[in-house]
């Protein structure tokens, strides 16, 4: 077992990355001193695969929990699944010394920890990610939020877990695209500051797509370490943290247009991450070979690099994006980057300059 720590002061708590941590649940909550009550909130998928094992494990510890299921998908991560999940822990009598457990991948991890950091004005809540973006990205850092019909996450916390438990075994069952949509998060992460991973991830692009066990244990860990690192010198995203953010300005614009119904989360930031390669190379200097780089490791992936995006379409995604959590004064806020390894945030981009990067993701 592999084991990162997020430094946070009184708030600090450990990731444990390895095979068959679901069973460990309930002992690894007991060591947190937490109350007896708890709530596992999962969504139907991964309800049906995974609940079971997690309830076992935390009764056998002594808890008393309670699942609360709610529908499969990003169109789910909205309000009225929050106020049916309290409705849920109200009902079990759960307490300020209850606590949460989100089993499932990003939308669940999001959901559920904005429900834990609102229910009560705040309770502990423990991460089991299940799949590889959330396990690498979404699960770590303490940015909980649901989405509204005008944009993704515009309603949120920042409300850190007490524990993230990564279980490499339930990646086995997920689905080629699911998975190939987390290797998004990782690419990133290689843009973004690592270099050397970039470049072991373009060297080993085929062994990660086969699941080789090992190297998807280096890999995740190395992930959650690179953002543990950024998220402890700057937790609530008042600067640093914001180079997380490379290529989803307009990922998120993707996303939140289609209806969150046509793209997986990695799928638009893949689409993104190649938009803001472009960006960069104009604004920033990045150099052409890099920017071929970052479009081709995505394609072996088996990520979209590019959209059919009409001119109707662009400017859908241009409102969209002036409705981004990052926008300040009016104005939207890019990550780009100098080369790969090394990024800068708040970089202001020209309407036509934004534009043209759009026109190109049709070629």
């Amino acid at each position: 077992m592999r084991t990162v720590k997020v430094p946070l002061g009184k708030r600090s708590y450990l990731i444990k990355i390895g095979e068959g941590l679901l069973a460990q649940l309930g002992p690894e909550c007991g060591q947190l001193g937490l109350g007896r009550r708890c709530a596992v909130i999962t969504d139907s998928q991964v309800g049906r695969r995974y609940a079971a094992a997690a309830l076992k494990s935390l009764k056998a510890a002594g808890f008393d929990p309670l699942v609360v299921t709610f529908p499969a998908g990003e169109a789910q991560k909205n309000l009225r699944n929050v106020q049916a999940c309290y409705d849920q822990l109200a009902k079990h009598r759960l307490e300020r010394k209850s606590f949460v457990v989100a089993l499932g991948g990003g939308v669940v991890g999001d959901l559920a920890g904005f429900v834990a950091s609102t229910y009560l004005r705040g309770i502990p809540f423990v991460q089991v990610p299940t799949t590889l973006l959330a396990q690498v990205d979404s699960s770590v850092g303490g940015k909980v939020g649901v989405n509204l019909k005008a944009g993704k996450n515009l309603v949120g916390a920042f409300h850190q877990p007490r524990l993230v438990l990564c279980d490499l075994a339930t990646l086995d069952s997920l689905p080629r695209r699911e998975y190939r949509a987390g290797l998004a998060e990782v690419i990133k992460y290689g843009i973004i500051w690592d270099a050397h991973l970039f470049r072991g991830l373009e060297m080993q692009m085929h062994r990660l797509l086969r699941r080789d066990p090992a190297l998807l244990a280096l890999v995740v860990a190395r992930s959650c370490e690179i953002k543990a690192s950024v998220v402890g010198q700057d937790e609530t995203e008042s600067g640093l943290r914001a180079i997380l953010n490379f290529g989803h300005t307009i990922g998120h614009a993707i996303e939140a247009v289609s209806r969150y119904g046509r793209f997986l989360h990695g799928e638009a930031i893949s689409i993104g991450q190649v938009a803001a390669a472009r960006l960069s190379e104009e604004l920033m200097g990045l150099s052409t070979q890099h920017v071929t780089r970052i479009r081709s490791l995505f394609h072996a992936a088996g990520l979209p690099v590019r959209l059919n995006a009409s001119p109707a379409l662009q400017r859908r995604l241009l409102d969209a994006m002036r409705l981004d959590k990052k926008v300040s004064g009016g104005v939207i806020q890019f990550v780009l980057a100098r080369k790969i390894g090394s990024v800068e945030h708040g970089c202001q981009v020209p309407a036509a300059a934004l534009k043209r990067a759009l026109s190109e993701l049709n070629r």
